[in-house]
């Protein structure tokens, strides 16, 4: 199975007496990857343990344990890697890299089939109000997020059994179809649904203010986009041969992507310092719990809105 697509590479061990020569870009990348991914682990914990649990902070609560679970399982492999470079010796047993491989391709999938479901959703509920505030079903969020769950699961498991087996060839096929999938199926139906959300919203906004959570997911999108979906087009080239940029480099934005998040949370909710629990639970509330009260005044139909409102 090729691991180094997701992962970063690890240094070469040192030939005969030749002294050990570190490559000082892949330390320095390697660290700063290792920095990022500990501020990420802090930021999502947070999120995990200061939202509250309901409807409408479900998909927000499973991004949020999918980048902690992306960014748990890039923490070893980064700092392995890193003693590696600094001891020119290999440190890194092929049979972690296999187990570590599919664990970081799920948490990163099921990252990606969220947020698209969230703006597909947020989306829906500015175009068809109605439907969403009166029809919408009170349990839709918790299935979308099983349903996609599953899906993750079977993605995995299915590229990780053709991986085991003797086809490289099958191995290949099943990793090209999922790289595939993310780049001409989801990545494209995320991009559709926040360019009209922020369509919508910026019409809207010259009467009254956007909601922060319009201006949050559409942040959130936007720094995927720039940094977590170069890994499935770059892999996705290297599985058909074509040379792209290293690994270590769609590591560390992928890394970079995962940490943001909670960051956009508590600026947009207006978390200022000092920072205390109180504050950072309150600026999540303002983002994901916006009270009705906010839109209840508006002419527009659209921005008298809640997600979800159930």
């Amino acid at each position: 199975m090729e691991v180094s697509t997701v992962s970063p590479s690890p240094a070469s061990p040192t030939e005969g007496d030749d002294l050990c020569d570190i490559d000082v870009t892949d330390v320095a990348v390697d660290s700063v990857t290792l920095l990022i991914c500990l501020c990420g682990l802090a930021g999502n914990g947070a999120v995990l343990c200061l939202l509250q649990r309901n409807p409408a902070t479900c998909y927000i609560i499973n991004l949020a344990f999918a980048s902690f679970s992306f960014l748990h399982f890039a923490v070893p492999s980064t700092l392995l890697y890193l003693l590696e470079e600094l001891s020119c010796s290999t440190i890194v047993p092929l049979v972690f890299l296999r187990a570590l491989f599919p664990l970081l391709l799920f948490s990163y999938n099921l990252g990606l089939y969220l947020l698209t479901a969230i703006s597909i959703e947020r989306c829906t509920s500015i175009l068809c109000p109605l439907w969403y505030r009166c029809r919408r079903p009170q349990r839709l969020s918790w299935v979308v997020c099983a349903l996609l769950w599953a899906l993750s699961i079977t993605v995995i498991v299915t590229m990780t059994a053709l991986c085991h087996s003797k086809e490289h060839e099958h191995c290949q096929m099943s990793l090209i179809t999922m790289y595939a999938l993310n780049l001409f199926f989801f990545a494209p139906a995320m991009v559709i649904s926040s360019t009209i959300l922020f369509i919508k919203v910026k019409c809207i906004s010259q009467q009254q203010q956007p909601k922060r959570l319009n201006i949050v997911i559409f942040l959130v999108v936007l720094f995927f986009l720039l940094f977590a979906l170069p890994l499935s087009l770059c892999n996705f080239l290297q599985q058909l041969g074509y040379i792209t940029v290293p690994s270590q480099v769609v590591f560390l934005l992928t890394c970079i992507h995962s940490t943001i998040n909670p960051f956009i949370y508590f600026l947009v909710g207006g978390c200022r310092r000092p920072c205390s629990v109180g504050s950072l639970r309150l600026s999540l509330q303002r983002v994901f719990e916006e009270p009705e009260e906010n839109t209840a005044h508006s002419g527009d139909p659209a921005m008298d809105t809640a997600f979800p409102a159930c």
